[in-house]
């Protein structure tokens, strides 16, 4: 071989070589991203299995009443109440707590559709633990969770499959996990705080980013409008949540939003249940998301205030919601015949 061709193969040689170093230069950042991606994505799997089945309560239930069979999320379209309960340390009220926020969920699998019904917390009905008409957010002081759940279905004729239990710790804790939410305050208002502080809450109207406190104070607020309004508060304060949640920016937020979740929630799905709606939100587009409130009308007969629903409104909802299940109505009007009111004078 010529000092010629020798000269050339190891020019050839050094260029191959500084060529592989570029290489793993770009490569070597991009594998041990992708590495430290899927620890943490491992991590925080086995942490949401953890704490989710930590939260998981058996509710002595195989399936509703108003079900042939029972329901898998998989494929079936199933329904979700969520509770949140007005329980907090400082009140030391888990067991007599009421219900301050009460949403039934109905998801659809076939289109992943969402229609999410607000139940105004001083909504006259039937409850049939006690036997008689009085707000629905005392059923949960009277018989927990079984009382509500069975209200929720007297009232709109079908089935609840899963629940959701959260106390206001949760709530804070979740809002202040993803950094806040904004949120368009419609009016100013002086507010408790979660530890029943007076006035501790200030907020000025206006779009704006609130904390936990504060989203717990708009949320629970009803001194200027009614229940109709601040239940459409808490659907969009939910909303906003979720979006916050899902949102690019709070991945590495799921940790503490995890640990907020599972220290302060009951619930009746499992971990594998619950995984199967992750399809809602990853179907390609936006999530047909629809939000409904109860119609109704003040009334205050004695000292007590009650929300009265609409009838007829009320039956439409009923039908939507049934539609958007495919079941059809149990047609139980036992409540409908029952007019004995109690006037609130429980000490719950």
């Amino acid at each position: 071989m010529s000092k010629y061709n020798s000269k050339e193969t190891r020019i050839v040689k050094r260029k191959k070589r500084k060529l592989r170093k570029r290489v793993y230069f770009i490569l070597l950042p991009v594998v041990i991203a992708f590495v430290a991606i899927l620890s943490y994505a491992s991590y925080l799997y086995i942490k949401a299995d953890t704490v989710l089945s930590e939260s998981y309560e058996k509710d002595g239930r195989e399936k509703s009443e108003l079900r042939d069979a029972a329901v898998d999320p998989n494929i079936d379209n199933v329904s979700v109440l969520i509770m949140g309960v007005d329980a907090s340390n400082v009140r030391n009220n888990a067991e007599n707590s009421r219900t301050d926020t009460l949403m039934l969920a109905t998801l659809n699998k076939d289109d992943k559709s969402v229609k999410l019904v607000s139940i105004p917390r001083d909504s006259l009905v039937y409850i049939p633990e006690v036997g008689y008409e009085t707000k629905i957010n005392h059923a949960h002081a009277y018989g927990g969770t079984e009382a509500t759940i069975e209200t929720v279905e007297n009232l709109l004729d079908i089935p609840v499959d899963y629940y959701v239990k959260l106390n206001f710790e949760a709530f804070i804790d979740v809002v202040d996990a993803v950094d806040g939410i904004e949120v368009d305050v419609p009016y100013e208002l002086n507010e408790q705080n979660s530890k029943d502080m007076a006035g501790a809450i200030h907020l000025m109207p206006g779009l704006q980013d609130l904390d936990g406190e504060e989203a717990l104070a708009l949320a629970r607020t009803r001194k200027l409008d009614n229940d109709i309004e601040r239940g459409k508060r808490q659907q969009e304060i939910i909303k906003a949540v979720i979006n916050k949640a899902v949102s690019v920016n709070s991945l590495l937020k799921y940790d503490d939003i995890l640990e907020a979740v599972g220290s302060n929630m009951t619930t009746n799905m499992t971990f594998s249940e619950m995984k199967s709606f992750i399809s809602y939100g990853t179907k390609g587009t936006n999530l047909d998301f629809e939000t409904i409130s109860l119609e109704g009308y003040d009334s205050q007969p004695g000292s007590t205030y009650y929300w009265v629903l609409d009838e007829v409104a009320l039956n439409e909802t009923k039908q939507l919601l049934q539609d958007h299940l495919e079941v059809k109505s149990a047609d139980t009007t036992a409540s409908d015949s029952e007019t004995t009111i109690n006037n609130d004078t429980s000490p719950y």
